[in-house]
């Protein structure tokens, strides 16, 4: 740790603060998460539903794909409703009717406006008053409520069935006919939407705001914004326009005391190693890259076209054996298996080179016995996706081998551990070839950083393991962000800019004290933000607001390392011109830029749009949050994972030069055709929704009558011209990597080309 002291004890004491924000409030969600009561029970004495009828719900929910069929809490898809807000507005409406025909014998559309007044404070009264008895374990529901939930879950029941009269809504929402076949469990699961509604009406016992923090915007029942929802929303720009200032102060005095950039060798040092056998091997990781990143860009726009044909394909009715909730599954476990194939590839490259170019024992047998684990687990993932959605697995197998239900972790909890174990022993494969570097003499800080974020990616997927199939909601969603947060956007972030730190340095690029700083300061500042930032995305999850108060102050700091991207971008595209082998990989730095780019514009601009807790009160649950998402997830770690697959393709087929006019087409057409998806579609719906969920409600701005309109559907057909144009680029690049991996020479004119090249 010499010479790197205060960068060291910097990112420690940031990890220890940080996690010990992430548990201590952490236990405040297992502590304050909405009670699940033993029993609902009406003033008469009958009892509705009980705490395992509402958990058999969840279960049934579950099943038919969970979040990949509309949302819970604002957490889900897209086309189909809120089924929370969905709930909630349909139990008012039935509330006011029956209220109206029993104190004034008439419709209430026909009472008049001081009538229609007090009906309204009468249903506030009734819904946000609290009557949960923690001694008891129960809560007590009036006749006329009891009245209004039936009349919802009877909706519900039938919307889920084949029932003929909800055909066109079915379709609308891109629901498959007879969606549950099962009657019983269809009850179950209309018991399990009341509760998420139960939980986002009642106050907390001793609060003015319901269990969700007055989400969603109901105006019915006054669910509005809460003061410290404003005054933590202005907190967190405050805070950006903080950190951002002292950034870049602290930047411009810290850049006085960089060391002169080295000069670059006449050769690329990484190429005179010899290829290991382990190395070599990776060729069929890169094609599993590739296979799997097609399929999820061509699902992607079968899952887009379902939004303007919710049941059809081109008037191909294929929802009956493909439906949305399926195809949709399928392209972000798709996304989520090559992108992470990618990174662990990089490891693999790496680790021999590390280990001073050589193999470790066996490690060739490893890295294909990984391979072949990661085949079975993707196969497992995709068969029991179809099996659940399908109805065909039996209920106490569907968590298991099905689908969970929960957005990006929806694989079969066998598939899920399946994938633990392979990260795991891929986590030995590369400490096999780390170890032994650190007992050469020598500056080992960057590898001590790289072996840390490799240790982490390995073990916090464990997180994952925390929840049940029958684990609260709100404890569940915790949890599940640990993995799609913290996992994802935390450690992989540590380790993809350190493993292109070690690159670049291998490559003779940088120094490697230049590498080291930039790689301990980078991991201090995406950790400082990135952990306690977790929380911004459970501010309306069943927790309190000391919560969100916690994330909405650390996710505003989480934008500010991003401000310096575009000098970061500079220097990745300036790499290319320190030497003339740097020309041959022009190609994966292009793509570095490009996560530079949408690192800024995706997880930047479009991250903190929807970040301050004002802002997620009303957008939560609409088409901004996909425009954050793909800019971010693609953009962000879809480039980094291309850019890791095309510089291991440079070095495992070293005669091989990139088609430049493939790879141009591939590169801004991937890039025009994700602007063009979200500027053109998504992020117009998004705003569009937005003004529909502040006037009117969120159940509104996700409702059949407002997503079908003409506008917003002619929105759905546009966005077919990106999706066209990015999936040309991606077929290129595909191509480009196959072809590659076939050749293995490059042919005669790339052999002559590369050889030029490494003797200039």
């Amino acid at each position: 740790m010499a010479g790197y002291k205060k960068l060291w004890w910097t990112l420690i004491a940031i990890l220890a603060i940080t996690f010990g924000i992430l548990g201590y409030f952490g236990h405040e969600v297992y502590r304050e998460a909405p009670p699940i009561p033993a029993k609902f029970v009406t003033t008469n004495g009958q009892t509705l539903m009980t705490e395992e009828s509402i958990l058999d719900g969840q279960t049934a929910w579950q099943s038919v794909g969970g979040m990949q069929l509309g949302s819970i809490w604002g957490h889900g898809a897209y086309q189909a409703p809120d089924w929370t807000a969905d709930w909630l507005h349909r139990e008012l409406l039935a509330w006011l009717e029956i209220a109206a025909a029993e104190e004034f014998m008439t419709a209430y559309d026909k009472l008049t406006p001081a009538q229609q007044n007090q009906l309204q404070f009468a249903l506030k009264q009734a819904y946000r008053t609290n009557t949960y008895d923690a001694a008891s374990n129960e809560v007590v529901i009036d006749e006329r409520r009891a009245q209004a939930i039936a009349e919802t879950a009877d909706y519900y029941i039938r919307l889920f069935s084949d029932d003929a009269a909800l055909r066109g809504t079915r379709e609308s929402y891109a629901m498959k006919e007879n969606t549950l076949p099962s009657l019983e469990r269809r009850e179950r699961m209309a018991e399990f939407f009341f509760w998420t509604a139960w939980a986002a009406a009642t106050e907390r016992p001793d609060s003015d705001v319901t269990y969700t923090n007055n989400w969603p915007h109901e105006p019915l029942i006054d669910n509005v914004p809460s003061a410290e929802n404003i005054i933590w929303s202005i907190v967190s720009v405050i805070l950006l326009i903080a950190g951002v200032g002292g950034l870049i102060w602290g930047w411009a005095f810290i850049r006085k005391h960089d060391e002169e950039e080295p000069a670059a060798p006449k050769q690329d040092p990484i190429s005179l190693v010899k290829l290991t056998p382990s190395q070599k091997a990776l060729g069929k990781y890169l094609f599993i890259v590739v296979a799997l990143f097609t399929l999820q860009v061509l699902l992607g726009g079968f899952t887009a076209h379902y939004t303007v044909e919710g049941q059809e394909f081109y008037g191909i009715n294929v929802s009956e054996w493909f439906p949305y909730s399926l195809v949709r599954t399928w392209h972000i476990q798709a996304a989520l298996f090559w992108i992470a194939t990618g990174f662990l590839a990089a490891g693999l490259f790496l680790a021999p080179i590390i280990n001073g170019g050589k193999d470790p024992k066996y490690q060739k047998l490893g890295v294909d016995i990984l391979f072949w684990a990661l085949v079975a687990v993707v196969a497992g993932t995709f068969i029991g996706s179809y099996l659940a959605i399908a109805q065909i697995l039996p209920e106490h197998l569907n968590f298991w081998l099905g689908h969970q239900g929960y957005e990006y972790v929806d694989l079969g909890r066998l598939w899920q551990i399946g994938k633990f174990v392979g990260i795991v022993f891929w986590l030995g494969l590369m400490m096999r070839g780390v170890i032994g570097a650190f007992k050469v003499k020598g500056d080992k800080n960057l590898l001590a950083l790289f072996t840390a974020s490799v240790v982490a990616i390995g073990l916090f997927y464990g997180a994952g393991f925390f929840y049940g199939e029958r684990t609260h909601l709100s404890v569940m969603e915790y949890w599940r962000w640990w993995i799609v947060h913290l996992w994802v956007e935390g450690f992989f972030e540590v380790f993809a800019t350190t493993a292109i730190a070690f690159i670049f340095h291998s490559m003779g690029l940088v120094s490697r004290k230049m590498a080291t700083t930039a790689s301990l300061a980078s991991a201090s500042l995406f950790m400082l933000g990135g952990v306690p930032g977790t929380f911004h995305h459970l501010y309306f999850s069943g927790t309190t607001t000391p919560v969100m108060a916690v994330g909405a102050t650390f996710s505003a700091l989480e934008v500010v390392p991003l401000i310096v991207l575009g000098y970061e971008a500079w220097e990745n595209w300036s790499m290319q011109h320190k030497a003339p082998w740097m020309a041959r990989i022009k190609w994966p730095l292009m793509c570095f830029v490009a996560v530079a780019f949408w690192n800024m514009l995706g997880a930047g601009v479009l991250g903190f749009m929807i970040n301050p807790p004002i802002s997620l009160y009303y957008v939560q649950g609409l088409n901004t949050t996909p425009t954050h998402a793909h800019a971010a997830l693609f953009g962000v770690y879809g480039f980094l994972a291309l850019g890791f697959v095309l510089l291991i393709l440079r070095y495992i087929r070293p005669h091989l030069a990139f088609n430049d006019k493939l790879m141009t087409t591939a590169f801004w057409w991937m890039n025009g055709g994700l602007v063009l998806m979200l500027f053109s579609s998504l992020l117009p719906i998004g705003f569009i929704q937005f003004y529909a969920a502040a006037s009117e409600g969120l159940w509104y701005a996700r409702s059949e009558a407002f997503m079908q309109q003409p506008l917003l559907e002619g929105l759905r057909w546009v966005r077919t011209v990106g999706d066209v144009i990015f999936i040309i680029g991606a077929l290129a690049i595909s191509w480009q990597v196959v072809s590659g991996l076939l050749s293995k020479k490059g042919g005669k004119q790339a052999k002559q080309q590369g050889v030029a090249v490494e003797q200039n």
